[in-house]
């Protein structure tokens, strides 16, 4: 026990150093994105950390409702101008697993319902929770899901950075300080976070520990309840923590392995976010979306830490958040019944 509060203060520690560098360099998303890389680093050198993944589920809903904070009262003049994105995503999503079950299949050469779930751009929980009871191998289709979410984030920060030339929307104005926050406020967020998350499970909502406060915070931000967003700090705290669980998760295995997956699935998500562009090339042309904002609809990473980047960078977070809990929903829907199929044609 001693040991395994060692290994995850060490990846903490790690996770804060990490994000410090990055935000030195003035990285995008900072805070999540440079624990990420720093333990998964970590991770491939062979370094015993282990993710604070009991801390997960309390940060989770602060990202919620930090996100709920910037849901504006225009939301319902836009609605109309979504239909075609969200038409259009089932399409995306056979598209882009077909292409990455074929990459897993032939390139990684993983069994069919390792490389199934594996592939499917769906949430790393449920994808893991359902492969396994499918009967594919646990660890592979972990780690699929935790580098598609790495490289994904970590290729989308790039292709926004030197490609569309959109940089961080965050800036020093944007900071909330802790006495900034009076009692009435702090109620009001922190009942939007618990009650959020008992909601949202109990409706059976996709990705609820997120969505669920989210929902409950833009409801209370759009009735001018509260105009204020989380304390900056606990943002900070919670995307350490994020970025340090996903880092975290190629522990276990050798760093040959890490290295054969991880490439294997920079191929696969590479191939996803190809068809992602294409998807958001045709949003942008027909509809007038900005060709950002389509893109990082459509961006296979989570829901969490695409929402995080949509908000660093300047994005609509209503739009876009909306988009992934609509595609981890119809993943998490068809993926068992269409694994059966497939596998059932395939032997």
């Amino acid at each position: 026990m001693v040991r395994r509060h060692q290994d995850t203060g060490l990846a903490l520690a790690i996770g804060i150093v990490s994000g410090f560098i990055g935000w030195a360099i003035q990285m995008p998303l900072p805070w999540m994105l440079g624990p990420m890389i720093g333990t998964t680093l970590a991770a491939l050198v062979g370094l015993p950390v282990r993710g604070p993944g009991k801390l997960r589920p309390y940060v989770v809903p602060v990202i919620g409702v930090l996100l709920g904070s910037a849901i504006t009262p225009d939301l319902f003049d836009r609605l109309g101008t979504w239909t075609l994105t969200i038409l259009l995503l089932p399409l995306f999503l056979a598209l882009a697993a077909a292409v990455s079950f074929v990459i897993y299949r032939r390139l990684g050469r993983y069994d069919p319902v390792t490389a199934f779930y594996s592939a499917m751009p769906g949430g790393l929980n449920e994808m893991l929770i359902l492969g396994e009871a499918a009967g594919g191998d646990a660890r592979k289709i972990a780690l699929a899901h935790a580098a598609r979410i790495l490289i994904v984030v970590t290729l989308v920060v790039i292709y926004f950075g030197y490609v569309l030339d959109v940089k961080s929307g965050a800036d020093g104005n944007g900071v909330v300080p802790l006495d900034m926050i009076t009692p009435k406020n702090g109620i009001i967020l922190l009942a939007c976070a618990v009650i959020g998350v008992f909601a949202g499970k109990r409706l059976r909502l996709p990705a609820a520990t997120i969505f669920g406060p989210m929902i409950l915070s833009g409801w209370v931000h759009l009735m001018g309840w509260v105009e204020i967003a989380p304390p900056t700090l606990l943002v900070i705290i919670a995307q350490i923590v994020i970025g340090t669980v996903i880092g975290a998760r190629f522990v276990g295995s050798t760093p040959r392995q890490i290295a054969r997956d991880l490439g294997v699935a920079a191929v696969a998500s590479g191939a996803m976010l190809v068809v992602a562009l294409g998807c958001a090339e045709l949003i942008a042309y027909s509809q007038g979306i900005p060709l950002s904002q389509a893109f990082l609809a459509y961006s296979p990473g989570g829901l969490t830490e695409m929402s995080l980047l949509t908000l660093a960078l300047g994005q609509d977070i209503a739009y876009v958040s909306v988009m992934h809990i609509v595609r981890i929903a119809l993943v998490i829907a068809v993926a068992p019944a269409t694994s059966r199929l497939i596998l059932r044609r395939m032997s």
